[in-house]
């Protein structure tokens, strides 16, 4: 690839992987949490393996990305490790779920904080006419998006971190809860409603791996992606940690159960409803910043794919400046559609399951990479091999069969999802034999 491709710097791919990171989870899911768990240190518990299984992944991560520096992600990982047609059913996966949903979630979530503000605003139509412009915007222009990604991003932490200094210092009064875990909390741990809940935790650090989408527009990709991709998931895990504690200790747990906004919900008891309208417009403006870094991100895995299998090859083309515009279009239709036609705890949980499966592969495929090619150049090698592909694994498997066994429905979306990529991939390979 020429050099004039890659054009963005560490700063622009952090702020990929933190803008992709922190968008609707961290926001909405606590919510659903505590419909059934009533512990805050259970809670924070919840938040911190989270962290530690994100910060594993991107370990995973960075060791393949070096070794193979290709746009795609999953799609270029599992394919290459294992076989073509994984690793279309993972590019599948990406294009379908990966990038479209979670926009679909974030341009629903910026809708519904401004429709607590001011109920007249259409949730749907807001949703859907936010991803229509932030496309528009990525269309045309490949540094100026990369500047518009690095500026919301900057002002969304910077947000979060006065979020967090105000609403402890403004709070007149702190709930009163146990920081110090006891024996009830074990129950909670040891039920299907602890690994219910890290779905919807993994879903808030979904993105860790955002960058490695971008990979082959990276300066210096196989120095600079593990910095990249550590460095974000760090910097995400202590933000979403403090984040809990703040909620926890502001607002209620009754008044947080089942709430969507929780972001709402917490400003309001710390700097009254009017303070909490104010955080709510502005948390509306800047996931902005989320929906733009998935629709940056996204269209690559289908610009991948289009390259790799011909009958795709609409998807590849680039414009005069670079862009994959017509990946950028195809990714916009599946969101828009998805707001339209979905609710979002469906969306959430199905997704979250394919993403999983997606990323367990793709962690699995350091181990079978070091079985099948020992002598492959590895810029990049994971500390302490294999603790951290272990780790991930073992949380990853127990929370997805918990998936199947409490959501059955979901669970077995997201794997008919699979089979229909599949499918395609077979049918779409028998064509281009027969030619």
């Amino acid at each position: 690839m020429s050099k004039i491709n890659k054009v963005y710097d560490r700063r622009t791919a952090v702020s990929v992987v933190i803008a992709n990171m922190i968008g609707t989870g961290v926001f909405t899911s606590l919510g659903f949490q505590l419909l059934d768990i009533h512990s805050a240190p259970v809670i924070l518990l919840l938040w911190f393996v989270g962290g530690v299984s994100a910060l594993c992944g991107a370990l995973c991560y960075s060791e393949l990305s070096a070794a193979l520096p290709r746009s795609g992600g999953e799609y270029n990982f599992i394919g290459s490790i294992y076989h073509p047609g994984l690793g279309f059913v993972s590019g599948w996966i990406s294009a379908t779920v990966g990038f479209a949903a979670p926009t679909a979630l974030v341009a629903i979530t910026s809708a519904t904080y401004l429709n607590t503000v001011n109920p007249d605003i259409p949730i749907t139509m807001f949703a859907t006419l936010m991803v229509i412009l932030i496309s528009l915007f990525h269309l045309f222009n490949r540094s100026s998006s990369s500047t518009f990604q690095v500026i919301f991003t900057g002002l969304k932490v910077a947000l979060i971190f006065l979020f967090i200094v105000c609403a402890l210092l403004f709070t007149e009064q702190y709930q009163n809860l146990r920081w110090t875990p006891n024996f009830t909390d074990l129950s909670f741990i040891s039920e299907g409603s602890f690994a219910i809940a890290l779905i919807y935790v993994s879903y808030a650090y979904t993105g860790w791996n955002a960058a490695t989408y971008l990979a082959g527009e990276v300066e210096d990709v196989q120095k600079e992606m593990p910095r990249v991709l550590v460095t974000g998931t760090l910097v995400v895990g202590l933000l979403y940690i403090l984040l809990h504690f703040v909620f926890l200790t502001v607002a209620p747990m009754s008044a947080m159960a089942g709430k969507l906004e929780i972001g709402h919900v917490v400003a309001s008891y710390a700097f009254g409803e009017q303070g909490g309208r104010w955080f709510s417009v502005m948390l509306s403006v800047l996931l902005i910043s989320t929906a733009s870094a998935m629709i940056l991100s996204g269209p690559r895995t289908l610009q991948v794919i289009g390259q790799d299998f011909p009958l795709l090859s609409f998807l590849a083309r680039e414009n005069k400046w670079g862009i994959p515009q017509r990946a950028i279009l195809f990714q916009l239709s599946l969101t828009i559609a998805l707001i339209a036609t979905a609710s979002f705890e469906a969306i959430l949980m199905f997704s979250g399951f394919a993403l999983g499966l997606n990323t367990l592969a793709t962690v699995m495929g350091v181990w079978y990479l070091r079985k099948t090619k020992p002598d492959l150049e590895r810029p990049f090698r994971m500390p302490w091999y294999p603790w951290p592909m272990l780790i991930f694994v073992v949380l990853m498997l127990w929370t997805l069969a918990y998936v199947i066994v409490e959501r059955p429905a979901e669970g077995l979306l997201a794997i008919g999802l699979v089979v229909v990529g599949w499918c395609f991939y077979l049918v779409s390979s028998k064509r281009e034999n027969q030619k």
